[in-house]
């Protein structure tokens, strides 16, 4: 539901989806859409349901409050995609706009969650985060991108975290910040000069049995690197940075194959 504020104090809307299986499919107990966030149902792929989350309206914008909560149930399972590209753009307001999905898979449940990158325009403000509580027998698959500034401008100001657990244990918690007034972000350290950066999570009970490698993959520092890493706990994690959108795709996609993702993510 949003709910209109006072002027100029942005747009609340959350977004809800809950799957639950129904004899041998997955069904889709709940699609609430809210604000920009308009849930389209798609056709299912054998028991997997799967929702593409289409922009309505221009968000987020300086002093937006956004939410999208996805919960799967024992033995679901669900994908749910983008339509396209979210920009974050400079807003009525000097606030910030947030941007929270909370994640939920019971159970032998399993969730690709694929959304198309984030943009960072400039003179934007954006807080995202990604919290997400996977039973100890789920899946997750996770993809987060960003990039930096539209074609020939700068970026706006973009914060990052991301929180995963594991039956009830913390199997990841990390944050990143890009922009304007954040030490570093640029340097070798960090971006090294790129303007696209992403990883890619996967959680998975068949880790349990021994972890992945580390590999790295990449030519040359110019096109892009992404390092794939074992977690301490069943999953992997792909890191990487790129000059855009396209080149950082490809690398995401290369690393998850090699780490245990199905063929087709993108």
């Amino acid at each position: 539901m949003t709910v209109a504020g006072e002027a100029g104090t942005g747009v609340r809307a959350t977004a809800r989806i809950r799957a639950v299986r129904a004899g041998a499919d997955t069904v889709l107990a709940v699609l609430h859409g809210a604000g920009p966030f308009d849930l389209r149902r798609n056709r299912a792929y054998g028991r997997q349901a799967r929702v593409c989350v289409l922009g309505a309206m221009c968000a987020p914008l300086g002093g937006d409050r956004l939410r999208i909560e996805a919960v799967v149930e024992r033995e679901a399972r669900l994908r749910v995609t983008t339509a396209g590209a979210t920009i974050a753009l400079r807003g009525p307001t000097r606030g910030p706009a947030t941007y929270d999905v909370r994640l939920v898979v019971g159970e032998r449940g399993s969730l690709d969650w694929l959304p198309e990158p984030v943009i960072s325009a400039a003179g934007s403000h954006l807080r995202q985060s990604c919290v997400a509580d996977v039973a100890e027998t789920a899946r997750l698959v996770l993809r987060e991108e960003q990039v930096l500034g539209r074609a020939g401008e700068g970026p706006g100001r973009l914060s990052s975290r991301l929180t995963v657990r594991c039956g009830g244990r913390l199997l990841l918690d990390q944050q990143a910040g890009y922009g304007p007034d954040v030490p570093g972000w640029d340097g070798p350290a960090v971006l090294a000069g790129h303007r696209a950066a992403g990883q890619l999570l996967i959680v998975d009970p068949a880790f349990a049995a021994g972890p992945a490698q580390v590999r790295s993959f990449g030519d040359e520092p110019a096109g892009g690197l992404a390092v794939l890493v074992p977690l301490a706990g069943p999953g992997v994690l792909v890191t990487a940075v790129a000059p855009d959108s396209l080149r950082l795709r490809r690398l995401l996609d290369e690393a998850g194959r090699v780490g245990g993702q199905t063929p087709g993510m993108s």
